[in-house]
Parts: structure tokens; sequence; C-alpha cells
């Protein structure tokens, strides 16, 4: 490509005996732009750097580290108090829309199909047998079940269990409440599991879905019958979650029995930890 043809430069040089010498200044300054935006390179596209696709690792934090112990503690139940205000968080949001769907059945007004399906979802979901049963008693026996455990007894639970985070199952299991599996190889062996017994400590890839099975748990076995009864008992009297209460009904979830109960009480007591409770 000719460049005078692109500046023109014919034009220009019959005009350059009659500028003086600003002009001329000028004049000069306009071509070097001319030119130079004329023959710089195309700018570059910017270098994106993709970052590297690996899967998310969870690592349970070595209290053991800690030598203080009241500072162990703290930070023990601060961290496990997000894992289990998150999923009663969750829980209370199914719980809600589970009563908006029990209000539509009480007045008598038919379900729509996708209504219809949550509720034998969350049925199976539960542990609930919804074959050959009304609807009306599946949602009614879900409400017993989808509720909140305070925060205080769970964060309880998770000391004493997981003895405040160090013990072996916690730190190379994720288990942090101590709960038991019956598959071969679904967990870790206990060292001092008794001849012929079968159970292992469950395994779970992370803290959140140990929180999650542990309610779960109290939430649909039958051990824990007599604690959801006495939870449903406050909800109708519209009384606040006591855990002091409510932990009564944990004497199945220990060899222990009463004891474990009065342990449990005894952790809430000591750290204050009826002022982590949520109010929903």
């Amino acid at each position: 490509m000719d460049i005078r043809n692109i500046l023109k430069m014919e034009e220009v040089i019959k005009i350059l005996p009659n500028v003086n010498f600003t002009g001329a200044l000028c004049l000069t300054a306009t071509l070097i732009l001319l030119l130079t935006l004329l023959f710089s390179p195309a700018p570059e596209e910017p270098l994106v750097i993709e970052p590297l696709r690996q899967d998310a690792i969870t690592v349970f934090p070595d209290f053991t580290e800690i030598a203080d112990i009241s500072d162990k503690k703290r930070q023990f139940l601060d961290y496990m108090e997000g894992f289990v205000a998150a999923e009663s968080q969750s829980i209370y949001g199914t719980r809600s829309d589970l009563l908006l769907i029990k209000d539509i059945v009480d007045k008598g007004e038919e379900l729509s199909d996708r209504d219809a399906a949550k509720i034998v979802n969350l049925g199976e979901t539960y542990r609930i047998d919804v074959e050959n049963k009304a609807i009306e008693d599946i949602i009614n026996e879900l409400a017993l079940r989808i509720d909140l455990i305070p925060v205080s007894m769970a964060l309880a639970q998770a000391a004493n269990e997981s003895a405040w985070g160090t013990s072996r199952f916690t730190v190379e299991g994720n288990n942090v409440f101590g709960q038991w599996c019956y598959e071969e190889g679904c967990g870790i062996v206990p060292a001092r599991r008794v001849s012929g017994a079968k159970h292992e400590v469950e395994y779970f890839d992370t803290v959140e879905s140990s929180v999650k099975a542990y309610f779960l748990n109290i939430n649909t076995h039958d051990s824990y019958a007599y604690l959801r009864d006495l939870r449903l008992k406050m909800r109708e009297r519209n009384l606040k979650l006591d855990p002091m209460s409510l932990s009564i009904g944990l004497g199945r979830y220990s060899q222990r029995g009463s004891g474990y109960v009065d342990e449990i009480q005894r952790i809430i007591l000591q750290n204050d930890l009826r002022d982590r409770d949520i109010l929903f």
C-alpha cells in the first residue's frame, strides 16, 4: 500500500511552502501521530490464565496443636457451629415449605401434582413407608421429623463424640458424631471392637456430610422417637426448643445411657452453649 495515498502526501507537500513555523510544527506532529498509529502493531488479546481445576479437599483442622484447653474448645465450637447453623437453615426452609403444603391439606384443598410429588420424595428421604398411606398421614409424620435440633445440643454431642475434634475417627474420617455403618469398608474399624461385631465408624468425605447424616439420624431413627415427641409438644405449645429437655431423648445414642445424657447436659451448661442456639 502506498503511504502517500493513505496520508495524501501530495496535498501536504503542496501547502508546505505556505506554512509558517508554528504551523509546520503542528503539521509535523500530526504526521508523526498518523505514522505511529499506522505502523503500530495491533493490540494483543490479554492473556487469560485459567485456574487449574481440582477437586475440593476437606481436611479437618488439627485441634491437637492448640495447647490451651479453653482456646481449643472455643475454636472447635466456632468451627462446628458454622456447619450446624447451615444445616439448621436448610431444614428450616424445608420445614417452612412443608407447613405451607400442610396448611393446604388441612383446608381440604387438593394438592398440585408438584406438591404431591414433593411430599412423596420427602417421605422417602425421611424414611417413611409411603406405600398405602394417606397423604395427610405422610405430611403429619414429616412435620414430626423435619424439624430443628438445638445448635447447643448438636455442638455438645460433636464435642463429646469427637473428643473436641481430636479423635481418630474425626481426623481421619470427618466423622464428628461417632456414627456407625455396617457394610465392610464403609468406615474405620474401631481398635477395640468386640469380637464378632461388624460395625465400623463411618467415613465421610466432608464435615458437611457428617453433619447432615447426624441430623437425619436424629430425625428418623426409632431410637430417638421420644426426642421427636418431646419436640412436637414444645412446638404445639409455642415453646423454644429446650436442649436440656430434648437431650433426655438421647439415652440410646450411647451405651452409657443416662450417663451419656448427663455428659451432654454438662457440656451444654459448662460451655454456655445455649447462647449459640438459633431462634427460629
